[in-house]
């Protein structure tokens, strides 16, 4: 594991986890993150766990997990506050493993990339420069990464950089991070 955790924190930390070789997180049943749009409800309690940082900040993650319910989902995270954050990751829809990103202002936005085959492990990068995050991925250790979003994000605003997981509509999974960097 590259991050030795210290000074990280959780927002609704889950009932099992454990830090050593490898950061493992169980995703509590019905949990999510989501604001308004499409759906109607704002959803809050998915589990993140992330160091606050001050303004620019890379947070790259690999990790793996059994995604088996609609909308399970794992990947990096960079929140300001409830109604301002970015997640991106894998999620399963339709029963399909998706690359997904989700910005929130207020509103949350969606989009997804159906993967054309089964993949192991998923590579997600978070890079905030000044009032952008550039969102790119890799695929079972491929480099160089792939930018897969590019979007706005309040410049200076402290913001929690980390990971975080969520099965909205299932009963949890299991996810593993390999790897966890915050530059």
């Amino acid at each position: 594991m590259n991050e030795d955790f210290s000074g990280w924190q959780w927002i609704n930390e889950p009932a099992k986890w454990s830090a050593g070789d490898d950061l493992r997180m169980t995703a509590g049943p019905r949990t999510d993150l989501w604001r308004v749009t499409h759906y109607g409800f704002t959803r809050d309690d998915a589990h993140m766990f992330g160091k606050v940082v001050p303004g620019d900040v890379k947070v790259t993650a690999t990790f793996e997990a059994a995604y088996a319910e609609q909308y399970d989902q794992a990947g990096a995270v960079l929140r300001a506050d409830e109604t301002t954050w970015i997640k991106a990751g894998v999620e399963y829809v339709d029963g399909r493993i998706n690359l997904s990103a989700v910005v929130t202002r207020d509103f949350s936005d969606w989009s997804v990339v159906p993967l054309a085959g089964p993949v192991e492990a998923v590579t997600l990068e978070l890079a905030r420069e000044g009032d952008t995050v550039t969102v790119r991925y890799g695929l079972d250790g491929a480099e160089p990464l792939t930018m897969l979003r590019l979007a706005y994000f309040p410049p200076g605003a402290p913001a929690l950089a980390g990971v975080m997981c969520a099965a909205p509509q299932g009963d949890g999974f299991e996810v593993r991070f390999t790897s966890v960097t915050l530059v």
